[in-house]
């Protein structure tokens, strides 16, 4: 058996986690599932499965070699198929992609099963957080990010930007002096956001009348590293917060949320699609990078 062979074997043995039932998957005798397995060993020169007369369990080794095996099979298949008439269902194999908690709850997660519907063979995995991830070590076809971009090692695709607005609870705004200028702000508390707790927040961000981004210090009583928490700080009547329109909007329109200060929002917030610097995606990635660019489309620059 060739390599490809090898890892599609050992593959089928790490999901059903026992040799017999993967022989019989495969219609292949036990005997040559184990010693394809142990091919496979011998070559990356470390052991990928703990066998007992149990059961069947992946090393560390094997539990990471396997995830990208499952990459490098579906990669094969489109190999095998891309002379082949497209068809919708052709598309198989795993995406990994990571976002905010907004955009997986608000935009990603409603949109997706018309995705699956579409591609019932893709396989989706999302990470929502709001921290910087590592494209290659922690294995991800793509990030849809939002703000400015300093990794020049990775590929950056222009989605479009977010309007941004000033928002607070009635609640807060009652038990606070009014807010009229910036002068105001003084007087009233900012929900801090910071990708990484302990790092500086950038405290109340506005473009001035020259069109120039500036930020003013402000109090505050609690720092988030998550947009959820963001939010969920703001509705407990923590403070102020400058969120994109499209995570309030459902908030201001049933008045659990009023807009502030709206002639001194923050500058809209670039979206940017970021993959690793590889010459050819695979079409399960192209294809989901451009479902990502045109379901977020919708939430660009909305209007009240």
């Amino acid at each position: 058996m060739n390599l490809i062979e090898n890892i599609q074997i050992f593959t089928r043995v790490a999901e059903m986690s026992s040799f017999t039932q993967a022989a019989e998957a495969l219609n292949l005798p036990k005997a040559s599932v184990s010693n394809a397995v142990q091919q496979l060993e011998s070559k990356l020169e470390t052991r990928l499965l703990h066998r007992t007369t149990r059961k069947v369990q992946l090393t560390q080794d094997g539990v990471a070699f396997y995830e990208r095996s499952k990459d490098l099979i579906a990669d094969a298949d489109e190999l095998q198929s891309m002379f082949q008439m497209p068809h919708a269902s052709s598309l198989r194999g795993r995406v990994r992609i990571d976002m905010s908690s907004g955009f997986m709850r608000l935009v990603v997660m409603p949109q997706l099963p018309g995705l699956i519907q579409v591609h019932p063979n893709l396989s989706v995995e999302i990470s929502s957080t709001e921290r910087i991830v590592d494209l290659v070590s922690e294995g991800f076809d793509c990030v849809l990010r939002t703000g400015k971009m300093h990794d020049t090692s990775l590929i950056a695709r222009p989605v479009g930007q977010l309007r941004q607005i000033n928002c607070a609870t009635p609640a807060y705004m009652a038990a606070h002096e009014p807010l009229n200028n910036l002068a105001d702000l003084a007087q009233h508390q900012l929900v801090h956001f910071a990708n990484t707790l302990g790092a500086k927040s950038m405290g109340f961000e506005y473009v001035d009348v020259d069109g120039n981004n500036q930020s003013l210090a402000m109090k505050g009583a609690v720092t988030v590293n998550s947009a959820d928490a963001y939010l969920s700080a703001c509705l407990a009547g923590m403070g102020m917060i400058q969120a994109p329109y499209f995570c309030v909007k459902d908030y201001l329109k049933q008045g659990i949320m009023v807009q502030v200060l709206p002639q001194f929002n923050a500058a809209p917030m670039p979206v940017t699609l970021l993959y690793a610097n590889r010459r050819n995606l695979s079409k399960r990635v192209r294809v989901v990078m451009d479902w990502l660019v045109q379901i977020v489309q919708d939430y660009l620059n909305e209007k009240d």
